[in-house]
């Protein structure tokens, strides 16, 4: 199977089942650090993304290892410092850290469009947006695109006036307002069909956005292009076979495709300015 990022770089990759012994050999000879934002819990990212990465590596040759951190804010200070070298980030943090630390995107995920979203209790008596009117509103991080960004700048258009509390992680919004902590929280759709169904079904969606570009698969300056191949065909290989299928389901990913700069150039249209680079976090 043969597959490029449009480069004129291809690697060959072959059938499932390849074992390192006869993987191509790899052009960094250091493990290669896959920074995740976490939208969830740290704990369930590697539960999903550590068998992705070691059969990326297994097919690849090159030594792909899980990384994340405990928040988001800490996972935009990393990034920030250039500590991974391919990192997967929102649309948001794309625009910021393309510009510096000058990260590339080079794939995204495969007929995803990002939707920002806000939920309320099931059992409560808010129903739409403009119900959560003077309320107490959980959101992951200030710069969590869809899931804060987006539904606060719709409140504002609409007069409806919110507290704003900041708890981390999507999986946190969610938790808490099915709780009964928060009268609304703000997620996406594909973290929130991720929950327990313990959580979900205590959970309904009162509000939609419009759909945006989704997340970034981004290379730091100065990774070998042949290491951003290898990445993207081995885990595009991924959808070819049920065991990988598997494993993608469980990010609810149907697959990843090639991905250009321009393709966040409408999230940049928005002039947001929610992170400085070089600030104290």
């Amino acid at each position: 199977m043969k597959r490029s990022l449009g480069s004129g770089l291809v690697i060959l990759v072959c059938a499932a089942g390849i074992s390192t012994a006869h993987a191509a050999q790899c052009a960094e000879h250091r493990p290669i650090n896959v920074g995740v934002v976490p939208q969830q819990a740290p704990s369930d990212l590697a539960k999903a993304w550590l068998p992705i990465l070691a059969s990326i590596s297994e097919r690849t040759g090159c030594a792909f290892r899980f990384a994340t951190a405990p928040t988001i804010p800490e996972f935009e200070k990393r990034v920030s410092q250039g500590d991974y070298d391919i990192a997967y980030m929102n649309p948001y943090h794309y625009t910021v850290f393309s510009k510096n630390p000058g990260y590339v995107a080079f794939a995204k995920e495969k007929g995803r469009k990002l939707k920002g979203l806000l939920v309320a209790a099931k059992a409560s008596q808010i129903n739409r947006m403009e119900d959560l009117n003077g309320m107490k509103v959980a959101f992951p991080s200030p710069a969590a695109f869809a899931a804060t960004i987006i539904p606060i700048a719709e409140m504002k258009a609409a007069g409806v006036e919110v507290t704003p509390t900041y708890v981390s992680s999507h999986d946190s919004v969610y938790l808490n307002v099915s709780r009964g902590f928060y009268a609304g929280g703000g997620g996406i759709v594909r973290t929130l069909n991720a929950m327990s169904p313990d959580v979900r079904d205590k959970l309904k969606v009162i509000w939609e956005s419009k759909a945006y570009a989704p997340h970034a698969f981004a290379a730091l300056p100065g990774l070998k292009p042949a290491v951003t191949q290898a990445f993207f065909n081995g885990m595009a290989s991924l959808s070819d076979t049920e065991a990988g299928q598997g494993m993608l389901r469980v990010l609810r990913f149907k697959g990843i495709e090639a991905a250009t700069d321009s393709e966040w150039d409408s999230i940049r249209a928005l002039n947001l300015d929610l992170i400085r680079l070089g600030d104290p976090k």
